[in-house]
């Protein structure tokens, strides 16, 4: 079973995630929960001129709030980076938001914990891939390969290709 917070696979005999240090383990598979249908509310129908007073109000302090957090925009200092080390000398500047920066973070670290496979584990994986279809011999290491790659993907959250994979120049 996987753990609960980064989603590696360990062996069984740890007491720990070996990547996060977390003690315990989920489920593999999510359980499904029937949805409960919601029973409707029926709308009343407001007067149409107190209506289009709300709207002209709302609209009022929309156009403030956005005046006044235009200024603040204007009047903030600049935003530094807060990981000082990876800049030696000056501190540079501050493109991405601390909370953006943590959710990707989390996302990477389930990604690496995927890598971190079990040697037995993507093993048994390609051997699978491999005599599941061996009508064609010519295929076998495609098949393992992409056995492997779709367990990877699986287990790093990723759920679809959006296009087709190029090769990174280097």
């Amino acid at each position: 079973m996987p753990c609960s917070k980064c989603h590696l696979y360990y062996a069984a005999d740890l007491q720990e995630c070996p990547t996060c240090h977390h003690k315990q383990r989920v489920s593999a598979i999510t359980p499904k929960i029937p949805i409960r249908p919601t029973q409707a509310v029926p709308d009343t129908v407001p007067d149409s001129a107190e209506l289009e007073q709300e709207r002209e109000e709302f609209l009022r302090q929309f156009k403030s709030h956005l005046m006044e957090a235009h200024g603040e925009a204007v009047n903030a200092p600049e935003s530094v980076c807060k990981f000082t080390e990876h800049h030696p000398g000056e501190a540079g500047k501050a493109d991405v938001c601390t909370g953006c920066y943590e959710r990707l973070q989390e996302r990477l670290d389930v990604c690496e914990a995927a890598l971190h496979i079990d040697m037995k584990e993507a093993a048994q994986i390609v051997y699978d891939a491999v005599w599941a279809d061996p009508s064609d011999p010519g295929k076998t290491y495609q098949n393992a390969a992409s056995a492997l790659l779709s367990e990877l993907r699986k287990r790093a959250g990723i759920t679809a290709v959006l296009g087709p994979f190029q090769p990174l120049t280097h």
